[in-house]
C-alpha cells in the first residue's frame, strides 16, 4: 500500500491534506492509517466495479436485470470512491458526539483540579488519566493537548490544534475560556464552573427538544400501524353482524 501511494504521490496531494484533518477528527493518528485510507480511495472503486461487473455477467448473486448493462458496475465504482470518506465522516461525527457528551464531566474534574492548586498542564494530565475509562476520546484529546503545551513554542498553538482535531463547539468554548483566563487573569475554576453549568443546561435543552419532537414523529407510525388495527378491532364485529343480518334476508 505504501509503495502504491508513494508512486502516485498521494501523500503530497490535496486529498492527503484534507484526509489528515478528517483522520485526526476520527481519532486515527498514525501514518499507516493515512496510507490505508489513500490506498482505499484508489483501490475500492476498481474492487467494487469489478465485483458488480462479475456479479452481473457471471455470478448473478443479486437479482439485477441483464439489460442494465454497465450501470451496476458504474454504481459500484462511485460507491467505492465515496465509501472511505463516508466511513471516516461517520467515525468523526460519532467521536465528536462522545466528546460533547463527556465534556461536562471533564470540566467538573478540571474545576476540582484547579481549585486544588494544580496548573493547567497538570490539570489536563490528571483529567485525561481519570477520564480514560469513561470518556476515552476526551481523555485522549486532553492528553495530547497537555503534551503539546510542554514543547510547542506558543501555548496558543496547542489550543488551535485542539480545535482543529475535534471540530466541536464545546471544545471551542473551553479553548476560548482558557485563552481568556490566561489573557485577562480571571480565576480558572470559576470560569470552568460557569462553562460546565452552561453545557449541562444545553444538554438538558437538547434532551427536552428531542422529547418535544416525539409526538410529531409518532403520528405517522400511529396512523399507519395502530389506527387501522384499532378500527378492525372496534368495527370488525359490527361489520360481521351487519353482513350476517343481510345474508339472512
Amino acid at each position: 500500500m505504501r509503495e502504491a501511494v508513494s508512486r502516485l504521490h498521494l501523500l503530497r496531494s490535496r486529498h492527503a491534506a484534507e484526509a489528515r484533518g478528517m483522520l485526526a477528527r476520527a481519532g486515527f493518528r498514525s501514518q499507516d492509517t493515512m496510507v490505508r485510507y489513500l490506498f482505499a480511495r484508489i483501490s475500492l472503486p476498481f474492487v467494487f466495479g469489478v465485483a458488480m461487473l462479475a456479479d452481473t455477467h457471471v455470478l448473478h448473486l443479486m437479482p439485477l436485470p441483464p439489460h442494465w448493462g454497465l450501470l451496476p458496475a458504474m454504481a459500484g465504482v462511485v460507491f467505492g470512491f465515496y465509501a472511505p470518506r463516508i466511513y471516516l465522516r461517520n467515525a468523526a461525527d460519532k467521536r465528536a458526539k462522545q466528546i460533547q457528551l463527556g465534556l461536562p464531566d471533564g470540566l467538573d474534574l478540571m474545576v476540582i483540579c484547579a481549585e486544588a492548586g494544580l496548573s493547567l498542564d497538570a490539570t489536563l494530565v490528571r483529567v485525561s488519566r481519570e477520564l480514560g475509562n469513561t470518556w476515552p476520546a476526551l481523555a485522549e484529546e486532553y492528553g495530547i493537548t497537555a503534551a503539546e503545551l510542554t514543547f510547542l513554542p506558543e501555548r496558543r498553538m496547542a489550543f488551535e490544534n485542539l480545535n482543529a482535531r475535534t471540530d466541536s463547539d464545546g471544545i471551542r468554548g473551553v479553548v476560548n475560556t482558557l485563552q481568556q483566563t490566561a489573557k485577562f487573569g480571571t480565576p480558572l475554576a470559576q470560569s470552568l464552573r460557569v462553562l460546565a453549568t452552561e453545557m449541562r443546561n444545553a444538554r438538558m435543552t437538547r434532551a427536552e427538544e428531542k422529547a418535544a419532537r416525539l409526538p410529531a414523529l409518532l403520528t405517522i407510525p400511529m396512523m399507519i400501524f395502530i389506527l387501522p388495527t384499532l378500527f378492525i378491532v372496534l368495527l370488525g364485529p359490527a361489520a360481521i353482524n351487519v353482513i350476517d343480518t343481510f345474508a339472512k334476508h
